[in-house]
């Protein structure tokens, strides 16, 4: 059966992704219905069957009015190697079709300028003569300072010549003496030594979150501090997106709203398929991630993530999801559901302790009374309570004198099965409990 919903978010843009301790860099992420895609931009060769290239070696001429028609930014002491920064219309740089926005200077004429620092590379560019041939790679994880644009569209006109000085983060400019009337042609050195391969720029994926079961936070892994603007997405499996950062606490919001909204959509069908293999009273109401708290005695709390799944009766703590019917047999942790009644209630309206207890009495239908005897005044005050569903509370509270008679009457637990026909008996009349 085809999984299809009117809330369904799809969603493109643009992020800045931290993997490890590199510098943050630009990925376009695109939402799917049960996908995420990190994406990155790479150039591949598109003449016939695609392929990536590691280093491409281009030679292009100087033009008599227009230079190389690009700029540059970055160098040794960013730890980068030189990147293009620029390449303007109808210039040399962008008429051959080898060199892109991104793309690294590796070799300038044969020498290694990969640890040559910014002003160091220009003046070898500016002395290389009328012919120049680059090797270069693309760098697909630029650092986000440099600030390249995605696309090869140069929003700056260039200016008429280039400054006497340069500056790593600023793009520094080898298009001397640019006309916008020049119609120099491309010479023959211009183009690759073949011809038929064709190169383009293009978003390569970088890894793929399935959301089914996956898990995202804003937290740092294991305590409760909140990065800005900022979350991880981490898939069934373990693989984790990096840390993706947004441009804006707005943008932020709606990529894990829309995040979440396919998450539920995914979890909710698939809960209908794994409830087609239990009885009514063992359907799954729900199940997700949530992050409990544990105390370590070397640290205030430390933070770890758990899946809860709320089945019948239970609620189930697993590390992993269950995907098979064995996996709800290895549970963490199971609790009842009346267990976790008691223990979800925030406000306390009165307290007495059990020894103050002095009877209890119900209709027979809803409500349930309670005598307690006031320890200063000695006096027997009522609390009554009212419940859709008697023979559950009944059945807690006989639960419980059973087991603070068992703390005191270890014989008790061997009469367990003739008090349990009992009181099953008495639940038919109405019933009385007295201390």
């Amino acid at each position: 059966m085809d999984f299809r919903t009117a809330c369904e978010e799809t969603k493109t843009g643009i992020c800045l992704l931290q993997d490890g301790n590199q510098e943050p860099f630009k990925v376009r992420l695109h939402l799917a219905k049960d996908i995420l895609m990190i994406q990155e931009q790479d150039v591949i060769c598109v003449s016939g069957e695609p392929f990536y290239s590691g280093e491409r070696t281009v030679t292009i001429r100087r033009q008599t009015v227009g230079g190389f028609g690009l700029s540059i930014k970055g160098g040794a002491e960013h730890n980068i190697p030189v990147v293009i920064s620029k390449i303007f219309k109808e210039q040399k740089a962008e008429l051959s079709g080898l060199l892109f926005i991104g793309d690294a200077i590796l070799q300038i004429n044969g020498i290694n300028v990969r640890k040559y620092r910014h002003e160091e590379v220009v003046q070898v560019l500016r002395n290389a003569g009328e012919e120049v041939t680059l090797t270069v790679s693309f760098l697909k994880r630029a650092p986000a300072f440099l600030k390249l644009s995605l696309n090869e569209d140069c929003a700056c006109a260039p200016s008429d010549q280039s400054s006497g000085t340069s500056s790593p983060l600023c793009d520094s400019g080898l298009h001397l003496n640019y006309h916008p009337n020049n119609t120099d042609t491309l010479s023959c050195s211009s183009w690759p030594a073949s011809p038929g391969l064709r190169w383009e720029k293009r978003w390569c994926d970088l890894r793929l979150i399935p959301l089914l079961h996956s898990r995202f936070s804003q937290y740092v892994p294991g305590t409760d501090l909140s990065r800005q603007n900022a979350f991880q997405v981490i898939a069934v499996d373990g693989v984790c997106s990096g840390i993706i950062q947004c441009l804006s606490a707005e943008d932020c919001i709606d990529w894990l709203q829309a995040i979440a909204t396919n998450i539920s959509n995914l979890t909710k069908h698939n809960i209908k398929k794994i409830n087609r293999n239990f009885p009514v009273n063992q359907q799954i109401v729900y199940m997700g991630w949530c992050e409990a708290r544990e105390q370590d005695p070397l640290q205030e709390c430390v933070y770890s993530p758990a899946f809860l799944a709320l089945r019948g009766s239970c609620l189930y703590k697993f590390l992993a999801p269950p995907v098979t019917t064995w996996d709800w047999t290895r549970a963490e942790k199971t609790f009842s559901v009346y267990e976790i009644m008691c223990k979800i209630l925030k406000a306390v309206l009165w307290r007495y302790k059990f020894s103050q207890l002095k009877g209890s009495s119900d209709d027979g239908k809803s409500k349930i009374k309670f005598l307690f005897q006031n320890p200063d005044t000695k006096q027997i005050e009522a609390k009554e309570l009212e419940f859709s569903n008697l023979f559950a509370v009944l059945h807690c509270i006989h639960s419980f004198f059973a087991a603070k008679v068992a703390c005191l009457d270890p014989l008790f637990l061997g009469n367990q099965a003739t008090a349990s026909a009992a009181a099953s008996s008495a639940t038919t009349s109405k019933a009385k409990y007295t201390t």
